[in-house]
């Protein structure tokens, strides 16, 4: 047969281990595996191993037989151990940036806990995108998950060794600081992860600027489990984006208290939308050469039915967060457009746009319908945009800018000054009117910055052909400072306060009419 006596005979599995161990192919005690396979068998025990061999992964069920000996299986499961292993990690880590899930950062949180010393402190900081949304609306979610990813990185260059850093979901990211015992640590990170976030990304040709509010809760101070370190974190994000976002904020006693009034606000205010307890008043825009009234603000104003008139700047902010800003401009827009459509043709009217408001796809079909509607000309209509409407992705800001303009409508940039890039808005679009801060203008008397200021947008408004119209102006000082420098139009409680629509026929009479106290 031509076969060698071993091929013939077989050979004892003790020798080829013992062959196998002298060549570095077999881990363990030969002799000793061997002598656990005989007893196993004479027991009667069924037994399963694993090996290694040559880069793969062999699973061996020693099986006894009745008339003695025992049969052994060999059964090849890398590819079942690779693919229980990529299971194991997408159930603990987030698929999109790879950084750990909820799951697996609630776990190393607890882990971070039990090791923490007497003597060390930990910290929990949750982190939210700002205006995320508008990115994913804007630009498309595909540039979206880009900017998370990238936010990823740059979370985990920035943070120290051992530090943990999650994807929550969302724009919501985590990070736990372990082994720093001062307050400081936690506030010097923090302050690290707003600047880094917010500088500038570039995505496929796209220029993104996006911020970054953070919350920060300690152990043991503000709690000593995971849930409660992370819901005090997040009580102390939401203080962070309250007070304006781009910030952090630590967590206090009481903020508790803060965010169940917030939230019983978000509540009555999508209640308020349902019982009309909103309504538009208006603050006369007036010529400074002539004195007249020219235009308009529409300005919204809340009458609660308990808590009676909650100023703007107590629920718009809540609004744009919760996408509410939506349909109160859209009301806003309406109601005025019908009032304007009552006032004389040469009176116009002014409507902010917020920037959720702006990148709302339905803007341009809503305007259309809110001026046929009325039967108000479209170029009685002036929107206002600020200038953070222009940060991100400006060739689809452009785009809704000339459509709108195609419309009829004037544009106007409001809040001039006070954002990052304004002239080089003015060579990209050719705005209607520049409205001047009134930060500058409550300053004109005392700094002489701000004159020069009011100086050169006034000089830029003539060499262009835009109308200039000063925010903010009290006393009659200020407007004989606008009036010498050729500011074209003044606001201000000088002239109103804002009014409702039945005060507008008062406000047209006269000159000029002052608000009582």
């Amino acid at each position: 047969l031509r076969r060698t006596d071993i091929a013939l005979t077989g050979r004892l599995l003790v020798d080829v281990l013992r062959e196998e161990q002298a060549e570095g192919q077999w881990q363990g005690d030969a002799d000793e595996f061997f002598a656990r396979l005989v007893a196993d068998a004479r027991e009667g025990r069924t037994t399963t191993d694993i090996v290694n061999r040559f880069g793969r992964s062999i699973r061996v069920v020693n099986q006894p037989m009745q008339g003695g000996g025992w049969v052994a299986t060999f059964e090849d499961i890398t590819e079942w151990l690779e693919t229980q292993a990529k299971i194991s990690h997408m159930a603990r880590h987030d698929a999109l940036t790879s950084l750990p899930n909820r799951v697996l950062f609630h776990e190393q949180l607890e882990q971070g806990l039990r090791r923490t010393g007497s003597g060390d402190q930990l910290a929990v900081l949750c982190l939210d995108l700002d205006h995320f949304k508008d990115i994913n609306d804007s630009l498309g979610h595909p540039i979206g998950d880009a900017l998370l990813k990238e936010v990823g990185r740059r979370l985990t260059a920035t943070v120290g060794e051992g530090d943990t850093v999650a994807r929550l979901g969302g724009d919501e990211f985590a990070v736990v600081q372990i082994g720093r015992s001062e307050e400081t640590a936690a506030r010097s990170l923090a302050g690290r992860l707003v600047e880094v976030i917010s500088a500038p990304y570039e995505i496929d040709d796209h220029q993104i600027v996006i911020g970054v509010s953070i919350g920060i809760s300690l152990s043991p101070q503000d709690g000593s489990d995971p849930d409660e370190l992370l819901k005090n974190a997040d009580l102390a994000l939401y203080r962070a984006k309250a007070d304006g976002r781009g910030t952090y904020r630590f967590f206090e006693t009481g903020m508790d208290a803060r965010a169940q009034a917030r939230r019983l606000l978000e509540m009555d205010l999508r209640a308020a939308l349902q019982r009309d307890e909103f309504e538009v008043y208006y603050q006369p825009i007036r010529d400074v050469a002539s004195g007249r009234v020219v235009a308009f603000e529409a300005l919204l104003r809340w009458n609660h039915p308990q808590r009676g008139l909650i100023a703007p700047v107590s629920f718009i902010p809540l609004a744009e967060e919760t996408g509410l800003i939506v349909q109160l401009g859209e009301f806003v827009l309406r109601s005025a457009c019908a009032d304007a459509a009552t006032w004389p043709d040469d009176v116009d009217l002014a409507v902010n746009l917020s920037p959720v408001q702006f990148k709302n796809p339905n803007l341009i079909a809503s305007v259309t319908a809110a001026l046929a509607a009325s039967g108000l000309g479209a170029r009685r209509l002036e929107l206002e945009i600020t200038e953070s409407v222009l940060l991100q992705n400006s060739e689809a800001t452009l785009t809704t800018l000339y459509e709108l303009r195609a419309l009829g409508v004037r544009i106007s940039l409001d809040d001039f000054g006070t954002g990052y890039s304004s002239l080089s808005y003015l060579r990209s679009f050719p705005f209607d009117k520049i409205k001047i801060d009134r930060s500058f203008v409550s300053e004109l008397a005392t700094r002489e910055d701000s004159m020069a200021i009011i100086r050169a947008v006034t000089g830029l408004g003539r060499s262009l052909g835009i109308v200039t119209t000063a925010e903010g102006v009290e006393n009659d000082a200020q407007l004989e400072l606008l009036r010498r420098e050729g500011c074209t139009q003044a606001q201000g409680y000088l002239f109103s306060k804002p009014r409702p629509a039945s005060d507008v026929a008062m406000m047209l009479e006269g000159p000029r009419l002052r608000v009582s106290a």
